[in-house]
């Protein structure tokens, strides 16, 4: 018997869609149950929100004080706990993710299976190795509980808003660690799409040339409603905040357009952008490594094309 437990991703009171994606996933196990663990300070807004999402069968809540910010530390613990009875734990493959499922592995015993991009089969899944140039498949075992990361870019979010899952309270008993404490989060604050979950995408590269070049970039993004995010050599650069950087060492992006501009396409780039539906670049190197993947290229200065794609927009 399969029971899926999805942690949710949540901040400042609000359901992240990495959670929906990883509930498509935990449908893809084709269980008995799935059941959404909220763990905050403040439940109910962020539960009825995991409620709703198509497939959920219970929401379950832990509200302490000590779960207002999302600490690896302090949440693990109690995740371990709720785990009993559960054949998997699924949780985003995101920054939050990354570091709270290793922990709840570790103190499960078992050893986690990372990006999962596709179930195979309850306990059999694909995942991406050698930044994406090959397909891994790996059989967990059946005794023991699976804990895995969901790769948010190869799923598409679960519907949202026919379902009314009930919500339930639990009281954890489950020691938690007194040193570690959180002091602050610190990070950009824009108006624009969310990079990772934003249907385009403008990235720009080295190849824009400087912090002030930028703004041709964050112009032309807004001009069609688009997030932005940038190559590592751009965020090296000190052109654009590292929050803002796409690939293997970056987010994971599957927007179903996304433009590259001034940006060569080094593997670990690519690996970030795999999964898009629409991939456009601009670029003066007509050899340029982007090309091989691009749906349409063009080739020239970024600084004269960006303002003629502007002019045909209208």
């Amino acid at each position: 018997m399969s029971k899926i437990l999805v942690i949710a991703e949540h901040l400042g009171g609000k359901l992240n869609s990495s959670t929906a994606r990883a509930v498509s996933a935990a449908i893809a196990v084709k269980g008995d149950a799935i059941d959404v663990l909220v763990l905050a300070d403040n439940v109910d807004a962020i539960a009825v929100e995991a409620a709703k999402i198509d497939g959920v069968s219970r929401v379950l809540t832990v509200a302490r004080p000590e779960n207002a910010q999302p600490l690896a530390a302090v949440l693990a613990p109690q995740i371990a706990k709720v785990a009993a009875g559960y054949s998997h734990v699924f949780v985003p493959s995101t920054t939050f993710g990354k570091d709270v499922a290793p922990r709840v592995a570790a103190l499960l015993g078992v050893a986690q299976v990372s990006d999962v991009m596709s179930v195979e089969a309850a306990h059999t899944f694909k995942r991406p190795i050698y930044a994406g140039n090959a397909i891994i498949t790996v059989e967990a075992d059946a005794n023991h509980t699976v804990v895995a990361t969901i790769r948010s870019a190869s799923w598409a979010a679960a519907s949202n808003g026919a379902n009314s899952a009930p919500i339930e309270v639990l009281a954890i008993d489950a020691a938690l660690p007194t040193h570690t404490r959180y002091v602050e989060l610190k990070q950009g604050s824009s108006d624009r799409p969310d990079l990772q979950s934003a249907s385009k995408v403008v990235s720009g590269g080295r190849g824009v040339g400087s912090k002030e070049n930028f703004e041709i970039i964050y112009k032309f993004a807004d001009r069609i409603g688009a997030a932005v995010g940038a190559s590592r050599a751009a965020v090296d650069a000190g052109y654009v905040p590292s929050e803002m950087q796409v690939g293997q060492t970056g987010k994971i992006i599957a927007p179903e357009l996304y433009m590259a501009i001034g940006i060569s396409g080094a593997i670990q780039h690519l690996t970030g952008i795999k999964d898009a539906g629409t991939i456009v670049a601009i670029n003066k190197d007509g050899e340029a490594p982007i090309f091989e993947i691009a749906d349409f290229g063009l080739v020239g200065d970024l600084f004269k094309l960006i303002p003629e794609l502007e002019q045909v927009l209208g």
